[in-house]
């Protein structure tokens, strides 16, 4: 999929566009499937069939011009599941050109990502057998939500769903009323959401890479609120105040700048935590900040202390490798950024409340 930014685009001139490329396409082997064009935005995406980056470039370039900024590659199933189609949609001809279809379908969509406490955790926690009941209950309340409020499932990973919805309206309100019906049993397997909001293409190598990893990240923000979403979500979805009164106490609503905040410290994480040099010095220096003020900032957004955060990004990436067969204490002490496998098993074991080598057992049942 490519990306064009083209600012003052309307649906007639992505049309036109399009029929040029169909018109050259044979020649550089590529196959132009579909695309989606937001006037408001001014942006452009097709989705091709390519045998590489360079053979798109020179299609567009050939055709009319307007190269693409950025291209990635893709596949068809997770775009449908994300944009809802991989074919033109139905749409109207311009009756002084009967070859020219022409139709607006923007690709910004609301992504919805929800969380839970680790299944393994929680069979520990509760017994397999009420651990299995919560978990059928909530699998059975996001499927029925989702339908309900027309989102569609991109991915369901363990214990935690990655949702698509074309409606900011309908994705915030799939997420209340996810809560609303698991009431009590939210608590219990400490249920977190996560709301954000973007284009397809977005400087990842993945389609709606950068607003996942955010949707993602926000579950995992201390507070007591369990609906957390981004400025971008906020701005686009005024709470009804006779809907739902108690449940919009629930939802946290992040400000641009914590947002951005919390996109750095992302971004630095994932670059640093499995490096067991790296320390609160290299999180300042990188911010171009003091302790004291990365201490405040860190806290006002995550709720935890820098210290904590980078340990708590750890431990959780140690939940998943031990959860992978054939993965051992000794390994996953290293890989996670850890300096010993003594000190790996004190934090473990402090945060989770069990062994590593217990947890491993636990995490291996078959449901």
């Amino acid at each position: 999929m490519d990306s064009h930014i083209v600012p003052g685009i309307e649906a007639k001139h992505a049309a036109e566009a399009h029929k040029k490329d169909l018109g050259v396409q044979n020649q550089f082997g590529c196959r132009n499937m579909t695309y989606w064009v937001d006037e408001n935005r001014g942006r452009v995406f097709c989705l091709i069939d390519a045998p590489n980056e360079e053979a798109v470039r020179e299609m567009h370039d050939h055709a009319h011009g307007i190269v693409p900024h950025e291209i990635i590659p893709v596949n068809a199933k997770v775009v449908e599941a994300f944009l809802g189609r991989i074919d033109d949609p139905e749409s109207y001809f311009d009756p002084n050109d009967p070859t020219l279809k022409i139709f607006n379908d923007p690709a910004f969509r609301v992504i919805l990502v929800i969380k839970t406490t680790n299944a393994g955790l929680l069979r520990h926690n509760l017994g397999h057998e009420k651990a299995k009941q919560l978990f059928s209950l909530y699998y059975k309340t996001v499927n029925e939500q989702i339908e309900k409020h027309e989102g569609s499932e991109v991915e369901i990973k363990g214990d935690a769903f990655v949702i698509s919805f074309a409606s900011v309206s309908m994705g915030v309100e799939c997420a209340i009323a996810i809560r609303k019906a698991l009431h009590i049993a939210a608590e219990l397997i400490d249920l977190r959401m996560g709301l954000h909001a973007g284009l397809p293409v977005d400087q990842s190598d993945m389609l709606f890479g950068k607003t996942v990893k955010l949707a993602q990240y926000l579950c995992t923000i201390d507070s007591e609120n369990r609906i957390t979403m981004t400025s971008i979500v906020s701005e686009l979805n005024k709470p009804d105040r006779r809907k739902n009164v108690s449940l919009q106490s629930n939802i946290k609503r992040l400000n641009a700048s914590e947002e951005k905040s919390l996109e750095l410290f992302i971004d630095i994480l994932d670059t640093s935590w499995q490096n067991p040099e790296f320390g609160i010095q290299h999180f300042c220096k990188k911010l171009s900040i003091s302790k004291s003020q990365l201490y405040r900032k860190c806290k006002a957004v995550t709720g935890k202390s820098p210290n904590i955060l980078l340990r708590e990004y750890r431990l959780l990436k140690s939940l998943e490798l031990l959860g992978k067969e054939g993965h051992n204490v000794s390994q996953t002490t290293y890989e996670t950024g850890f300096n010993s496998p003594s000190y790996f098993i004190k934090c473990f074991q402090k945060r989770f409340g069990l062994l590593p080598l217990s947890y491993v057992k636990i995490a291996n049942i078959k449901n």
